[in-house]
């Protein structure tokens, strides 16, 4: 046997490069024509003079035309006549009038064969199509068997119906055709002996399929390529094909007019007019859904507020909106539903609106957000704020500063303009009285835009006449009358108006805080007695602050490390006369942070600054009735974040409280005073990493400050319940707001067994540790309930479930005020404003129902307190810190 040798290069020539005409070889014809029949030949008598009738082989000629994207590229070429006697073989070369350069990729010849059918007649014997070039570009070569469809002429077409090669691998031909041309191309090893007696095995075969067959087959020859010794394959190939093309980076945009993008779909106009019009008001009233149609609108109503209703839910809102006027939840979905750009569909929606009996206060939020625009329906929701406590006001009032931003600015300037002149034509009318001290606070309320301006709206809607007071009247109203408000809504603008580093921030916006607390200062100037008393202390707090901030700019400016700079602030807040203020003792004020809280001096002994990068000071204040207040003062910190997340778990614990759980939470108090600097409430307790130090465990630690003989491990009973309870709260809430960075340092304990956290520096599921768990539980504080096999440990997983339960219920209020909260400048929700909501949203978990919540908590403890990447981020991180230390 030879040796097989891989053909080691491959000769190619463009097609391109080759300016000659086609040319293509027209081999032999075989198979069996049928014969007409009797009755064919009676139908058509001219089937007798042709070449079906002849015994011998009829005079046959073919044609052969190129063809591209179904069209023809030149004119058809046939062969000369011949004279057949037992067989067709012509053995002829036909030059085409299209050269190899000329040809495109996707070439096609299609080959007819003709027969005479009487004087200047033809008929197709049959027909095939074939590709110029193969599945790899390459110019098809040698002979190829092509199987004719009888009786048609060959289309040329891309998809054609007559394929002169068959893909059906079945067929012995088929592959004994390919395995040819690989022995031709040297992909196999050649044997001459073996080779002869293959080839003359595979002649017979194909003649044996040709006579089975009911086809005919014409053999075609493709040229060969040849230069020398060395046989070529021809490629196709462009001209400049390979030519880099160039991006010209300083092209401009081309706008091309497109009036009817940016039109309305007529079909969809129509159907809404036609839905929405007025003429249906009066059948509408009468319409009662039925159970399917029923369930259908409490379950639209029930969606999230971030969902996007559909047009056919907007559609059968609207068309059972009467019915739905009795359903409270429905209000917020049904606005949705309104175009307000059309006149009827407002009024409808404004008479309905007086109508529909009143939301709760939680959902009220929702009509603030930005996507609710019309004022009337903004003024509703305030409305329904007026309802809310006190205490229930200040837990949403960061947020309702927020919703500011979407209120209209220029009813809020023209309300200011009315004031200022009000004052000014009351000193005109009243020579005697050097200011408008006296007037009452309700006058100004009274002769405010919101209530004096005539509303356009109100003579067609007698209902909605109290809904004539805007966001921003309706929080200076508030603020001015309760001291809690006043204190808070004053820091809240306070950081809105400062100067901002960059001039990124809307200067509309800003402007419109401004005006905001000119109004709030104005109607505090122009109220009675206690009302000009807390815009006083107010003034005092703000000046106190700023001196306590210079105070410290100083210290900070000092060398030398902490223990000297403690030494020179002590040393400060003893001079009474470098800041024009005695530290120690001045005239009583509420405490900015907690304004409740009546402090009257600073012990400066108390005072020290905290191990950290910045230095936080440890400020202890003396009240007025001579207890002690110790807070921490964070200077070049943005505590805005921490101030919402601290809010946030105030009214979360709240809501639990008010489903009677009280899971021992410690919701301290932070007020960010600008975006560097504000106070923290300082809660007497020990880090965990500090309290494993020395006590090497929790229970140890728990042990040494309420020891108990007859409680759990020694414990007195109500320290471990606290444990457990608020280890249970914090897990759940931290899992919630997606919190992250949590490490035994800012996890804290107090003697009476509360565990809460602190520095809330990532939110929003950002950690800067790598694959964090969901919930911050780790060996040690298990171990501190008895380990996962305890009763205590059961009792955490209940009161996590239930607690998770909760809230997820109340989940509505927590999207709405998060949404009031996506153009705030706190850093994390700032990255991704659009996302915020989602990521809460998606916390919750929507979706499942209580049973599946219920394991999916189980399996978020499970997997936190077996996670093994926390454990070694956490011993990572008490190396690093010890090496600082």
């Amino acid at each position: 046997m030879g040796d097989y040798k891989s053909p080691q290069m491959f000769n190619y020539i463009y097609s391109c490069s080759m300016n000659c005409n086609v040319k293509i070889k027209i081999g032999t014809l075989e198979g069996q024509r049928q014969k007409p029949s009797f009755k064919g030949l009676i139908e058509d008598p001219l089937l007798k003079y042709s070449g079906l009738c002849e015994d011998k082989c009829a005079d046959l000629y073919v044609t052969c035309q190129v063809f591209a994207d179904n069209k023809p590229l030149a004119f058809p070429v046939q062969t000369s006549y011949k004279a057949f006697t037992t067989r067709w073989n012509w053995n002829e070369w036909l030059t085409l009038p299209v050269k190899f350069s000329e040809l495109p990729r996707n070439a096609l010849l299609a080959f007819t064969v003709w027969d005479v059918y009487g004087p200047n007649m033809k008929i197709p014997v049959g027909g095939a199509t074939v590709s110029v070039f193969g599945k790899y570009g390459a110019l098809r070569q040698g002979m190829h068997d092509l199987r004719l469809w009888n009786n048609v002429e060959a289309d040329g077409n891309l998809f054609t119906k007559t394929p002169g090669k068959t893909d059906c691998s079945k067929e012995q031909m088929t592959k004994l055709s390919k395995l040819t041309k690989k022995h031709r191309n040297g992909h196999m090893i050649k044997v001459d002996w073996l080779d002869r007696l293959v080839f003359r095995e595979i002649e017979v075969i194909n003649e044996k399929e040709k006579r089975s067959s009911n086809f005919m087959f014409l053999m075609i020859e493709f040229p060969r390529i040849t230069a020398g010794n060395h046989e070529y394959t021809l490629v196709y190939f462009e001209e400049d094909g390979d030519a880099l093309c160039d991006n010209n980076n300083s092209s401009e945009i081309v706008f091309i007019p497109d009036p009817e993008i940016s039109g309305q779909n007529l079909v969809e106009a129509k159907h809404h007019k036609l839905a929405r019009s007025i003429r249906n008001g009066l059948t509408d009233r009468d319409l009662k859904p039925n159970a399917v149609v029923k369930n259908q609108l409490v379950a639209i109503c029930d969606y999230l507020p971030t969902k996007v209703l559909t047009s056919e839910e907007q559609d059968i809102i609207w068309k059972f909106r009467f019915t739905l006027t009795n359903y409270k939840k429905g209000l917020a979905k049904f606005l949705k539903c309104v175009n307000w750009k059309i006149n009827s569909e407002e009024k409808q929606a404004l008479d309905l609106l007086a109508r529909w009996q009143a939301m709760d206060v939680e959902d009220a939020l929702e009509l603030l957000s930005p996507q609710y625009t019309h004022p009337i329906v903004r003024k509703y929701a305030v409305t329904r704020l007026k309802q809310a406590s006190d205490e229930d006001l200040l837990m949403y009032l960061l947020q309702l500063v927020q919703a500011l931003k979407y209120e209209n600015f220029d009813e809020i300037k023209r309300a200011f303009k009315q004031q200022t002149d009000a004052i000014g034509s009351e000193k005109r009318r009243s020579s005697s009285q050097t200011s408008c001290d006296s007037e009452k606070h309700d006058s100004f309320v009274d002769s405010s835009p919101s209530t004096s301006e005539p509303n356009s709206l109100e003579p067609s809607f007698p209902a909605i006449r109290n809904m004539d007071i805007d966001l921003a009247t309706f929080l200076i109203d508030r603020a001015c009358a309760n001291e809690m408000l006043a204190n808070y809504f004053y820091w809240y603008l306070i950081i809105e108006v400062e100067e901002p580093e960059n001039h990124s921030k809307n200067t509309r916006i800003k402007e419109m805080y401004q005006i905001v607390m000119k109004r709030f200062s104005l109607t505090l100037q122009r109220g009675n007695a206690e009302y000009k008393r807390r815009k006083e202390l107010l003034y005092r707090g703000r000046d106190f602050v700023e001196k306590l901030l210079n105070l410290l700019k100083t210290v900070a400016r000092e060398s030398g490390g902490r223990r000297k700079k403690t030494d020179r602030l002590q040393a400060l807040l003893l001079d009474k006369d470098i800041h024009k203020i005695d530290f120690l003792n001045f005239e009583p004020l509420p405490l900015p942070l907690d304004p409740l809280v009546k402090v009257k001096g600073i012990v400066p002994d108390k005072t020290t600054l905290f191990k950290s990068a910045l230095m936080p000071t440890r400020l202890t204040f003396l009240t007025t009735e001579d207890k002690e207040y110790v807070t921490i003062f964070k200077l070049g910190d943005d505590l805005r974040q921490d101030q919402l997340i601290l809010q946030t778990i105030s009214l979360m614990d709240k809501l639990l409280q008010h489903e009677n759980l009280d899971l021992k939470l410690t919701p301290y108090r932070v007020l960010a005073c600008s975006s560097k600097h504000g106070f923290v409430q300082y809660i007497e307790s020990t880090a965990i990493n500090a309290v494993l130090d020395e006590h090497k465990d929790i229970q140890s630690f728990f042990r040494a400050h309420a020891p108990s003989e007859n409680g759990p491990f020694g414990i007195a009973a109500d320290v471990m319940e606290n444990y457990v309870k608020s280890l249970a709260g914090y897990c759940v809430i931290t899992y919630l707001l997606g919190v992250g960075d949590r490490h035994l340092d800012n996890l804290l304990l107090t003697k009476t067994g509360k565990l809460f956290h602190i520095d809330f520096g990532y939110i929003m599921g950002r950690d800067p540790k790598p694959m964090p768990p969901q919930m911050k539980l780790s060996k040690e504080m298990v171990d501190a309930m008895g380990g996962i096999h305890s009763d205590n440990y059961n009792m955490f997983r209940q009161h996590a479930v239930t607690a998770f339960l909760i809230l997820r219920r109340h989940g509505n209020l927590f999207l709405n005020l998060f949404s009031l909260m996506v153009d705030a400048s706190v850093p994390d929700i700032a990255l991704e404003p659009d996302k915020t909501v989602k990521k809460v949203q998606d916390k919750f978990r929507f979706d499942l129902n209580e049973e599946e919540c219920t394991n999916m908590i189980h399996t978020i403890i499970e997997e936190s307190a077996s996670a093994v990447m926390p454990a070694v981020v956490e011993q990572i991180h008490r190396i690093a810190q010890y090496w600082r230390r």
